[in-house]
């Protein structure tokens, strides 16, 4: 006997119910419906509470190479969801959070040459090290973000040890001859905690800061330098961080080890 839901009946309902979904007619109506909905139309898919979780893993499993009138409808929900947590929670958070965004130098350009394969050994080495230098210092690794990575700790100083201490353990990593350099940022701030990530302005600074560091550098935000030991870091000195997006006052320093 033939289990519920196989055979080719039910294979013409689910092409057929393809087709539908994938009417010009209705994904445009369900864009249109999005656009009407509160919230940012780039909604990021959020990790943590249970109704963006699951709702979150059913669209991303809707195939995205042809138009969806479901995926446009789930996206909806998720968006108006996230404005509402968002509306709820006005301002920043409550508590001071250490952010740290990592970036991989010349990632890409390497890759196209090295391929596919040695890309992701290399991509695997440096999650795994990062887990490591993150979980050392009491931090927990929110997102990855291709070559890259974002973390937060309670304090500063925990940041900054991670990314450090990362860097450090990267330049054991060679793959295919090449050796990873890693560029860092930190902020710290009150960013809003949203299921299990964190957004905000706060989370927008320490991107900034991550950007404007060079191959191998750490760049720290004033707020998070002037919580920092000098006697266990050593500080450079600060300049005014120029960049689309950050606060005009922000100033940056780059920190090492002592």
């Amino acid at each position: 006997m033939k289990p519920a839901g196989t055979g080719p009946r039910a294979t013409k309902l689910g092409a057929a119910a393809r087709r539908t979904d994938s009417r010009p007619g209705l994904v445009a109506t369900a864009r249109f419906i999005r656009r009407l909905l509160p919230g940012d139309t780039e909604v990021a898919l959020v990790d943590g509470d249970r109704l963006p979780h699951h709702l979150g893993r059913l669209v991303s499993e809707l195939r995205t190479e042809r138009p969806s009138a479901a995926r446009e409808l789930g996206l909806g929900a998720l968006q108006a969801w996230q404005a509402l947590s968002e509306a709820q929670r006005r301002g920043r958070g409550t508590a001071d959070v250490a952010i740290l965004f990592t970036d991989l130098v010349g990632f890409s350009s390497w890759a196209l040459a090295a391929g596919d394969t040695a890309a992701l050994e290399l991509l695997q080495q440096v999650g795994a090290a990062e887990e490591r230098s993150v979980s050392d210092s009491s931090g927990i690794v929110v997102k990855r973000l291709g070559d890259g990575a974002m973390a937060v700790f309670s304090r500063a100083e925990q940041a900054v040890e991670a990314a450090l201490d990362l860097q450090h353990r990267l330049t054991e990593i060679e793959v295919h001859g090449h050796t990873p350099e890693l560029r860092a940022g930190v902020h710290l701030g009150r960013p809003r905690k949203i299921g299990g990530d964190y957004l905000g302005i706060d989370v927008n600074i320490a991107s900034r800061v991550a950007d404007a560091a060079g191959a191998g550098e750490l760049l720290v935000s004033d707020t998070a330098c002037e919580t920092l030991d000098s006697s266990r870091f050593s500080l450079g000195p600060r300049r005014r961080l120029e960049a689309e997006g950050a606060p005009r006052e922000l100033s940056v320093c780059r920190v090492q080890a002592a």
